[in-house]
This record gives structure tokens, C-alpha cells and sequence, in this order.
């Protein structure tokens, strides 16, 4: 049997789809059979170009995907590095929006009160309230300034300033001008040399301050003897000093128990007048120290 070539053959189109391609004819009856083998190498060819295509397109998808990352990270560093600053192109911070929308709390500013003076509650009577004696101010049987041992002997107390006063001297008159409401006084001993201190006592710390600067060289406190305490510096001449804190006016006489004069060689009664002093010193700041703490308690 031999294939004619009758009419028109129905061609097959291998990239045409199945439902677009002609229907398989034959002319007078006799049709042809279909080239299987070409159909089938068609196909195949097909198959491959839709899998190069496939892999085509997943590696161009893959590269735009790498490019538009790229593009994203250049976006968000390359204005910056190109400047050099990294804080140049972020808004200020009045421009960032709070969290809360609303406007940042506000603190009053607060501050510890300042410290109260010591030496404002011994510079008026009015402040000055804590009991005063010659045993409060100068507690105890003795004392050590250093390395120096100083033993108590006696104390006076009165409110007729000018009586404590050396009467040959000016410090009657001056204690008076200045309206003195009391004097104490203690004397202390060290190997042959005593020490009388004495302290006026004013309303305010002007009065005060102006008795210390109208005393001169006679203005003298009258020494205290008694208790085993010879007299002393009642004729001799003695070291004396002068001085003042707060409401508070003190004076020393220092010399020598057996009467000698005390000269500028003389030392010991220099430095033993100088202790008492400071000790006086310290006793009225330490009077101001308390009451302060106690009204910082309050």
C-alpha cells in the first residue's frame, strides 16, 4: 500500500496549542498517518525552551531582587556617607514628634537651703538662748591645748562688768560704754604660770565689736585668784589680750605666780595666753554650733 497525495494535507503547527491546530484529513478517504517521530522531537524542543525560559526568568528575578536591595541600602546610606556626617540629614530634635504627642513634663528647679551660721545665734541675744555659766563654758577640771596640760582653778561670774575689770586700768569704762550685761571669769595653772580669762557679755555683737576696738594696751580683766591659786599679775607686768566673736568680748592676763615681770623672752605665758584664747574661741563658736544644729532639727 502506498500513501497518495491527495488533497491538502492538515499541517501540524508544534508551537500552536492542541485546541488550535487542524484536524488530521484525507483525501477520498485515504489520510495520512502523522510523523510521530517529528511530533515528538518537536515537543521535546519545546519542553527545553519553556525550561531555559524558566530558568531565565528565575535568574533575571533573582538579580532584581539583589538590585532593588542594593538600591534600598544605597538609599538609606549613600546621602550620608557622601556627606560625611550621619546626623546631617535627620531632623532636628524640636522636629521628632514626641511619644505622647504632648509637651515634655517641667521641674522646678530645687536647691538645698543653705547651711545656718553658727556664729548668727551668738551675735544677738534674741538667737542666744541656751544657758551660759562659767562651768558651761569652761566644763571640766582641766584642759589640754597640744601638749600642754592646763589645770582649772577658780570662776566668777557677775553682772557688774566693771568689777571684774583691773581698777588701775580703762576696761571698767569701756565695758560700761558699751552696756556689758555680764562678765565671767576662770583662771588656769601650769607649772608657775596662771592664766585668768575673762568674757563680756553683750545684747549684740556691734556692742561687742566696739568694746574690742575702744580697749588699748590698759584695758585689762582683773586676774582671779582663789582655790590654791596665789594672786598674781597685780602688780607685775603680765601678757594680756583682747578680742571678740559674735555678742561675746574675751580677755586674757597671763604671768608668772611668784611675781616675776613677764618679758618678751618669756615664752611659756605667751603661748599659755594664746591656748586660753583659742580655747574661748572655740568654747563660744561650739555655744553657736549647737543652737544652729538644733534649730536646723527643729
Amino acid at each position: 500500500m502506498s500513501f497518495g497525495q491527495g488533497g491538502p494535507q492538515s499541517q501540524w503547527d508544534p508551537w500552536k496549542p492542541n485546541s488550535q491546530q487542524q484536524p488530521w484529513s484525507s483525501s477520498s478517504g485515504d489520510g495520512e498517518t502523522p510523523d510521530w517521530a517529528a511530533l515528538a522531537e518537536a515537543s521535546e524542543t519545546r519542553n527545553k525552551r519553556r525550561r531555559l525560559l524558566l530558568v531565565g526568568g528565575g535568574a533575571l528575578a533573582t538579580v532584581a531582587i539583589g538590585a532593588a536591595v542594593a538600591v534600598a541600602v544605597v538609599s538609606a546610606n549613600g546621602d550620608s556617607e557622601a556627606s560625611g556626617n550621619p546626623s546631617s540629614q535627620l531632623p532636628s530634635t524640636a522636629d521628632i514628634p514626641s511619644a505622647s504627642g504632648g509637651a515634655d513634663p517641667s521641674f522646678a528647679p530645687t536647691t538645698a537651703p543653705p547651711p545656718l551660721d553658727p556664729k548668727d545665734f551668738v551675735a544677738s541675744v534674741k538667737k542666744d538662748k541656751a544657758a551660759l555659766s562659767p562651768e558651761i563654758l569652761f566644763p571640766g577640771t582641766q584642759l589640754t591645748m597640744g601638749e600642754t596640760l592646763y589645770k582649772k582653778g577658780p570662776t566668777a561670774d557677775t553682772k557688774n562688768c566693771a568689777s571684774a575689770a583691773n581698777p588701775q586700768g580703762t576696761l571698767g569704762r569701756v565695758l560700761k560704754a558699751n552696756d556689758c550685761t555680764r562678765f565671767l571669769r576662770v583662771t588656769y595653772t601650769r607649772s608657775g604660770i596662771a592664766v585668768t580669762v575673762g568674757v563680756a557679755v553683750f545684747n549684740t555683737e556691734a556692742q561687742a565689736t566696739k568694746t574690742k576696738g575702744q580697749a588699748d594696751s590698759k584695758s585689762v580683766v582683773a586676774s582671779l585668784s582663789g582655790g590654791g591659786v596665789k594672786p598674781f599679775c597685780n602688780g607685775p607686768t603680765c601678757r594680756t589680750t583682747t578680742n571678740s566673736y559674735g555678742r561675746y568680748a574675751y580677755f586674757t592676763v597671763a604671768g608668772f605666780i611668784n611675781g616675776n615681770d613677764v618679758t618678751d623672752k618669756s615664752t611659756e605665758v605667751f603661748s599659755s595666753g594664746d591656748d586660753l584664747q583659742e580655747f574661748t574661741f572655740r568654747q563660744i563658736r561650739r555655744r553657736g554650733e549647737a543652737q544652729a544644729s538644733a534649730a536646723a532639727n527643729e
